[in-house]
């Protein structure tokens, strides 16, 4: 049934980040309610196969002392799910709501749902910038190729004795390549545009994904540029040393747009292995598929490794509806997370793309986003036009929210508590 009365605030996701918002605006006393597309909480981590983990370390991931027993799907769901008990969400929570249309009707949000139509003053849409697996048009005939995304990678007993295709040069096509060398298929082929830095490491990710010393270089005030320099002399001596040089990205690692992404060491012990093709899919005709270098395989199995873009078509405003990228949300959002093209909304999923503690910084965005709510802090409206991720994103709200980062709790005490915590512990709860 319709909702008469306007919440003070509304949360398209109960995935991680909408959680978090709903613990930090009930703690701000606001009447807020996370509105949820399916039947559980935990977002795309609720359909994810369980091979699937996270690409930082476990206290890079873990807030506080709300557990985490691993890296894996099973154990992220499973952190996820223990906000609601741990903070009593459940009541603020209604799930199979998905938001079929959002508008604002110039006095509140109207979002469209199967039980009604819900109004807010303010609305997060804490849909994550990764909401939409990504295949690319490509064109098919008589297609009888098996192609999976790696969303939906869920039986690796399929790789056993394949042959493999893997398309994509980031993250999801890295793990894909590792997956499908560890599950014995039969060959690994991989075609890919260009391909993301990363960091070659034989250590697992839940090691290898640490992002405390990029912390700790932000903490002593090194100039970007500065990071930049180490980070790239860095990741050139260890694309030499494991001798992958045939990869490395056409341009320096910038810390401003790249992310940190840690490296596979199967991949890297059997990249010899790895037929590479430096191109596109350009078209699957029967059981061939033809790259755009002129090459034509016949695999048993394409592998999609071709990551996430973002679906708000069911915004009414037809400029936030268009946007189908995280690069092209950011850019536009003002301070970080404040929507520039409808009222009172908010993206908190800009402010987190690789480069991060991931829970801790959705609660200190989180807090902010509520102390611009009730009026003790500002967001302006202007783009920041480059990725604010860490420690960078304390000190560009700091000046912003004197309500939370409060004299003795401003940017130095971060600085300090950054420095200072163990690099196997999490950080405290803001």
């Amino acid at each position: 049934m319709s909702s008469h009365k306007a919440l003070d605030l509304a949360i398209i996701g109960g995935g991680l980040a909408g959680l978090i918002h709903l613990h930090y605006a009930r703690r701000a006393g606001l009447d807020a309610m996370v509105l949820e597309s399916r039947g559980g909480v935990g977002g795309l981590w609720r359909e994810l196969p369980a091979w699937q983990d996270i690409q930082v370390c476990l206290a890079d991931w873990t807030a506080g002392d709300i557990p985490v027993a691993g890296p894996a799907q099973p154990q992220i769901l499973a952190n996820i799910e223990s906000w609601v008990d741990r903070f009593a969400l459940a009541d603020g929570i209604r799930l199979n709501s998905p938001v079929r249309q959002a508008r604002h009707n110039g006095a509140c949000w109207e979002l469209g749902t199967p039980g009604g139509t819900v109004r807010a003053r303010h609305l997060v849409a804490a849909i994550g910038g990764h909401s939409q697996p990504v295949i690319p048009e490509v064109e098919r005939h008589n297609s009888r190729v098996r192609e999976l995304h790696s969303s939906a990678l869920h039986d690796l007993t399929e790789l056993d004795g394949r042959d493999v295709l893997v398309v994509g040069g980031g993250a999801s096509a890295f793990d894909l390549l590792e997956q499908s060398l560890l599950h014995r298929a039969r060959s690994v082929r991989w075609v890919y545009r260009h391909v993301r830095w990363f960091t070659p490491t034989n250590k697992p990710k839940v090691v290898a994904g640490s992002f405390r010393p990029y912390g700790k270089m932000q903490a002593s005030d090194m100039s970007v540029e500065k990071q930049n320099a180490l980070i790239d002399a860095d990741l050139r001596a260890r694309y030499e040393r494991f001798g992958i040089q045939a990869i490395l990205p056409e341009r320096p690692i910038d810390m401003r747009y790249d992310q940190l992404i840690p490296g596979r060491a199967r991949m890297l012990q059997r990249f010899a292995e790895i037929d590479r093709h430096r191109g596109t899919v350009q078209a699957i005709d029967g059981v061939e598929v033809t790259l755009s270098d002129g090459a034509r395989l016949t695999p048993d199995l394409v592998l999609w490794g071709t990551g996430y873009g973002t679906d708000l078509r069911f915004f009414e405003e037809p400029r936030l509806a268009a946007i189908q990228t995280l690069h092209e949300l950011a850019a536009r959002c003002g301070c970080i997370f404040r929507s520039l093209d409808a009222p009172d909304l908010y993206f908190p999923g800009v402010g987190l793309d690789g480069v991060g503690a991931t829970s801790w910084f959705y609660a200190i965005g989180a807090r902010t986003i509520m102390s611009h709510i009730r009026g003790t802090a500002k967001l302006d409206m202007d783009p920041v036009h480059r990725k604010l991720n860490h420690l960078d994103m304390i000190r560009h709200l700091v000046p912003r929210d004197p309500g939370s980062f409060t004299p003795d709790r401003g940017w130095e005490f971060y600085r300090d508590l950054t420095l200072e915590t163990a690099d196997d512990r999490a950080y405290p709860l803001p």
